[in-house]
């Protein structure tokens, strides 16, 4: 990624963090607040999709499926521009006036595919994707995670602890660049109680939420 400025996408929140941070906790939690206040129209997703691409990710993540790094990161992309691009895809949702909220998206590739490959081929495969309005990182200690996940019946291939010290480095980096290139970035201490982390989650959506 350069430090040229980047096209953003309006009324669009991305979560990202290392595994066991909570991304999916706060999208739930979220969804289910804004459902309550009935307003503004939203529409919650994630990454990787459930859609046939997400789903052959989703096996390679589970190392059900054994495929190249490489291929992994290609996958990726694939799927998110199928998330991005597709008649009912994000940017649908977004022209229709609501407010997308993501579980994931391009910056998980830049970490986890730029640790796994090297940076040069995910930034070139994501170099298409606007970026989102708001992004929310949520940064927690890989040790705190982890043991966050030790109830988890099983472990996906990234869930270790090296790997995710790395994460969380290279978000940081990439969090660095990301503001440098206009983007929006707010980062909230996820080793607090879920509750806690949604409080400034939600600080964060409310003036989207009372337009």
């Amino acid at each position: 990624m350069t430090d040229k400025k980047l096209n953003v996408i309006p009324n669009f929140l991305v979560f990202e963090g290392g595994d066991g941070s909570g991304t999916t906790t706060q999208l739930n939690m979220l969804s289910e607040q804004l459902k309550t206040r009935k307003k503004p129209a939203f529409y919650s997703t994630f990454e990787p999709t459930n859609g046939q691409i997400g789903k052959l990710i989703r096996s390679a993540l589970k190392n059900e499926l054994k495929i190249e790094p490489e291929t992994l990161a290609f996958l990726f992309a694939a799927d998110r521009n199928e998330h991005l691009y597709a008649p009912d895809g994000i940017l649908a949702h977004v022209n229709r006036g609501e407010l997308v909220i993501c579980d994931r998206y391009v910056l998980s590739s830049l970490v986890y595919q730029g640790i796994e490959c090297q940076d040069e081929l995910p930034a070139l495969l994501n170099a298409r994707f606007d970026i989102p309005e708001i992004t929310i990182f949520l940064d927690i200690d890989p040790k705190i995670a982890l043991d966050r996940m030790k109830g988890r019946t099983s472990l996906e291939i990234y869930e270790y602890g090296e790997f995710q010290e790395k994460v969380r480095e290279k978000y940081k980096n990439l969090i660095s660049t990301y503001r440098s290139c206009g983007a929006r970035v707010e980062v909230i201490d996820a080793s607090q109680s879920a509750q806690d982390v949604f409080e400034h989650v939600w600080s964060i959506v409310t003036k989207y939420a009372d337009n």
